[in-house]
């Protein structure tokens, strides 16, 4: 009995490191290994090589991660370089996962969410994280996004006069948080009706120039509630081939809920895709954001944000009411690489009696993709834009 008690342990022992053990009269009696056994053992001695030599591991972890695995959840990590023009160089990780809520319906997209955190040579450190729920028979979405940052940043003014300015440039500091979940109901075939709960805040400090918010408080606490209602045929949300998004977001900050600031805006997108030829890929988006009351200067239109108008340093310029959009080009060109070209268009206005085609700010650029899991891009864009072209590099495509 403690024979066998000892074999039992020492084989559970080797499996756990991944080798295979055979009985020893089993193998006396064979002779021979059979495929499998000299699989295995392949296989033990590849995973010993890479142990031994990381860099191989990691080229291999590369090479296999756009591989469509049959997991209850498939998991990957990425590190590597991130720049933006407000955030400059940082080194950024990323921990991302695919999963199926019904792994019996194939037609049904799969769920991912993503834990992110990145630090950069300007002072900047966040973390955050964000996913996608798609539940049996797509009859409801569970989408979420939760975030902390903290690091100095720049600021124009409010308005477009203002962000023309070079000489308003000035520093400040600021920690924000966010944490903004959504819950959508399928009303009719891909169209969706939902609730949506909004927390923010902002302590901002250490203004060069504290008379550029206009009197406003530095620290700004934001409670909301509100609806969307989405129109969503794309056939993957993070990188869609062919299809349609809509969504009506209209959000209320109350004095009731706590807000110093009580205010509301209404947030439109409309986004579509279209095969063009083989491996082309045709994408356009027109956004706006209008916001309505006492808009605290934390919520106002920013140009630069979301992956919009890439390029610019976000909320150089900044106002109560926004217009923007893009078109770009995705051309898939060999094995996992890709190019894009984009142009994009924005205005930041005060109200439309104000509202200037001189003042619609430009944007264009030409990227590089990377297929790091199966439509799961890494992307290398250079955004010029009407100051100055930056660089930014990031997971996902923009839109």
């Amino acid at each position: 009995m403690i024979l066998n008690k000892t074999g039992l342990f020492l084989s559970a022992w080797c499996l756990a490191f991944g080798l295979s053990v055979l009985p020893v009269r089993a193998q006396e009696t064979a002779g021979v290994r059979s495929a499998a056994d000299e699989a295995a053992i392949q296989d033990t001695v590849v995973l010993k090589k890479e142990r031994k030599n990381p860099f191989k591991w990691i080229g291999n972890y590369l090479k296999n991660a756009n591989k469509e695995k049959d997991k209850p959840f498939d998991f990957s990590l990425l590190l590597g370089p991130s720049y933006t023009a407000s955030t400059s160089l940082g080194l950024g990780v990323a921990a991302s996962g695919l999963y199926s809520l019904d792994r019996s319906d194939s037609t049904l997209q799969k769920s991912n969410v993503s834990l992110y955190g990145n630090a950069s040579i300007a002072g900047m450190l966040s973390v955050g994280v964000r996913g996608n729920n798609f539940f049996r028979g797509d009859r409801f979405r569970i989408n979420y996004q939760t975030y902390v940052f903290t690091f100095p940043s720049y600021i124009w003014g409010i308005g477009y006069d203002a962000g023309c300015q070079d000489e308003n440039k000035s520093k400040y500091s600021r920690v924000k948080f966010q944490f903004k979940p959504d819950f959508q109901f399928k009303i009719f075939k891909h169209t969706y009706l939902g609730a949506v709960f909004d927390i923010s805040w902002v302590n901002a400090y250490g203004f060069e120039r504290p008379d550029l918010i206009q009197g406003q408080d530095p620290h700004v606490r934001n409670y909301g509630l509100g609806l969307n209602l989405i129109y969503d045929s794309r056939d993957f949300v993070l990188n869609a081939y062919r299809g349609n998004y809509f969504r009506l977001e209209q959000m209320s900050y109350p004095s009731w809920m706590g807000n110093s600031y009580s205010f509301s805006y209404t947030d439109v997108t409309y986004s579509a895709y279209r095969q063009v030829w083989k491996g082309g890929v045709m994408a356009m988006e027109l956004h706006g954001l209008l916001n309505y009351g006492d808009v605290p200067w934390t919520m106002l239109a920013q140009v630069g944000t979301m992956n919009r108008m890439r390029g610019y340093y976000e909320g150089r310029y900044r106002d109560r009411n926004i217009l923007e959009g893009q078109v770009e080009l995705r051309q898939h060109i060999k094995g996992r690489n890709g190019m894009v070209a984009w142009v994009g268009f924005a205005n930041v206005f005060h109200n439309f009696n104000n509202i200037w085609l001189r003042e619609t700010l430009p944007n264009y650029g030409v990227g590089y993709r990377w297929e790091f899991k199966k439509r799961v891009n890494v992307r290398l864009d250079l955004g010029f834009t009407k100051d100055s072209p930056n660089v930014s590099f990031n997971i996902n495509e923009a839109f």
